[in-house]
């Protein structure tokens, strides 16, 4: 590229005394080792821009998809519940679709970055889900605001929906933390390597290494002279110094992206997860309904008596929803495509595939540029190469990688003792992005973990497994190994927004705003006509 370089071949007197090239006969002016200096400075940086391409591209390209991907399995999931719960609870799902908008709002919401904890969201959404329903399966009473919180307050003691909060807080939990960590790793890779590239040859011991191997033979009448493969080495690993210190950082930050990816297509589906969603919440109403005696009676006890609401009777068939359909989830072959077009695996795979050459990247730059063979001599050409002097074998040693070893660089004179702030910068961006990922990993968000009795967002069970929330395991999953761990015996709760100050336990009806189940109905549960009107009186629950 730049050996074409026009150039009058006149021979000038070495009395010329050029600054970079060596001091004898040539056939460049003062001014014209000048330009071509600075010609060397720019197809530098351009072969840096190019062999780095490939990360730019992957790194951008990756994150679009995989975020496409994530927001519409989002939308996706949203949608089929809502279509769902119409189908089978009608006009009762809609006056109350508020409660289901508010939950997926907060999962778009933590995974575009916002500072959300997934527990306190998924707490929250049962704990408004659990005073609907309550209503619902006792129409012929009326609950005021008080008598509801109290219902709330104290479901995990009432466990009224079963196990399914915990197995969808888990799983859900799991997902959306790889997820948000693989996306925004993505964004990071790219932002890195956009910084890494932008190289700056302010310093003149590069610019005249760079000149006095590409240019200079050019000076000696010898344009098509390539400069020694060991010749270029030097050069590149001097002025490349900082980028070859990101070595270490990079790959473990690399080893992260593919694990985490790993993860996503196993243990932690994000698809699987958004699917889960509406059935988990299905089989969580139901189980309500299925104990809605024993429930009734325990908060009964627990809360007081409450009041009669006037003027109630059973629900007809029709009105409770007997003859709707019954909930299902979408079959692989009917499952939706993605604007992404694509499935999760294979997403997965096509970034495993860009991952693994990107290991060492930066170590391996100066072979990168030196093996074209518009830049140097091929290593098996050393005695017709151009060695910074005249045409013959480049004696000297090939210095190590990183900025340390540039101590004894023939070529470039490295301050070995003034580290670059920009790469110690980049160094500290790769280390705490690496660190999310590998939380990650267990399913932690490290955002969260101090304010969740370091649990991370996955709530303390991230060693916990289900047969029915995970995939079967094929050769795209990896075994999971559950890691040794003593859980909590009894995790906080988060604090709800609408909690007052003191408890309002074994407190009576109460006498805040009575809401009326025929007024703040949530669902219509199948089968209602089998629920008692009454119920008899239990002993109050431990």
């Amino acid at each position: 590229i730049f050996y074409h370089t026009p150039l009058s071949l006149i021979r000038l007197p070495h009395s010329e005394h050029l600054r970079l090239c060596p001091q004898d006969y040539t056939c460049c002016s003062s001014q014209m080792e000048e330009t071509l200096a600075l010609q060397s400075e720019r197809d530098f940086l351009k072969s840096v821009e190019e062999n780095s391409q490939f990360l730019l591209t992957t790194f951008t390209q990756r994150h679009r998809r995989f975020d496409e991907f994530f927001r519409e399995l989002i939308e996706l999931s949203e949608k089929s519940m809502n279509q769902m719960f119409t189908k089978t609870y009608g006009r009762l799902f809609t006056q109350n679709s508020h409660v289901f908008q508010e939950l997926f709002v907060e999962l778009r919401r933590y995974y575009s970055g916002g500072s959300v904890s997934l527990s306190e969201v998924l707490s929250d959404f049962w704990s408004r889900l659990v005073e609907r329903v309550f209503s619902l399966v006792n129409p012929q009473y009326q609950f005021s605001e008080d008598y509801l919180e109290c219902v709330s307050k104290h479901a995990e003691q009432l466990q009224p929906f079963g196990d399914v909060p915990r197995k969808l807080r888990v799983q859900v939990s799991r997902a959306f933390i790889a997820a948000r960590a693989l996306s925004q790793g993505l964004a990071t890779g790219r932002d890195i390597v956009n910084k890494a590239t932008k190289v700056s040859c302010t310093d003149s011991e590069c610019v005249r290494g760079l000149m006095r191997q590409w240019y200079c033979p050019l000076c000696r009448g010898m344009p098509s002279l390539r400069p020694c493969h060991s010749l270029c080495l030097n050069v590149m690993k001097g002025c490349l110094a900082n980028q070859a210190d990101l070595d270490t950082e990079w790959n473990n930050f690399i080893d992260s992206l593919y694990q985490v990816s790993e993860k996503l297509e196993g243990p932690f589906n994000i698809e699987l997860a958004a699917d889960s969603i509406s059935v988990k919440v299905s089989e969580a109403i139901m189980h309500m309904q299925e104990n809605s005696v024993s429930i009734s009676t325990k908060v009964f006890q627990g809360c007081g008596s409450p009041r009669p609401a006037p003027g109630r009777s059973k629900r007809s068939p029709k009105e409770s929803g007997g003859n709707r359909r019954p909930f299902r989830t979408y079959s692989p072959e009917e499952k939706p495509t993605t604007a992404a077009g694509t499935n999760l695996d294979r997403l997965v795979t096509e970034l495993k595939e860009r991952l693994r050459p990107m290991r060492g990247f930066w170590v391996s730059l100066p072979h990168t540029i030196c093996n074209d063979e518009k830049m140097a001599a091929d290593v098996t050409n050393e005695d017709r190469c151009w060695n910074g002097q005249t045409r013959g074998r480049y004696l000297p040693d090939v210095t190590g990688d990183g900025l340390v070893s540039q101590i004894n660089n023939p070529e470039v004179e490295v301050d070995i003792a003034r580290p670059d702030v920009r790469t110690r910068q980049l160094i500290m961006e790769l280390r705490v992005v690496t660190n999310k990922l590998r939380h990650a990993q267990s399913g932690q968000d490290m955002d969260f973990m101090d304010s969740e009795e370091g649990s991370g967002s996955g709530g303390g069970d991230h060693g916990e497994r289900y047969n029915d929330d995970w995939p079967g395991y094929g050769p795209y999953s990896p075994p999971y190994n559950k890691p040794a761990r003593n859980p909590p015996a009894n995790p906080a709760k988060p604090p709800r927004v609408r909690e007052r100050n003191g408890s309002k336990w074994n407190k009576n009806n109460g006498h805040g705003r009575v809401r009326s189940a025929s007024s703040q109905l949530s669902f219509s549960l199948v089968p209602l006509l089998s629920l008692p009107l009454m119920v008899t009186v239990a002993p109050m629950w431990r």
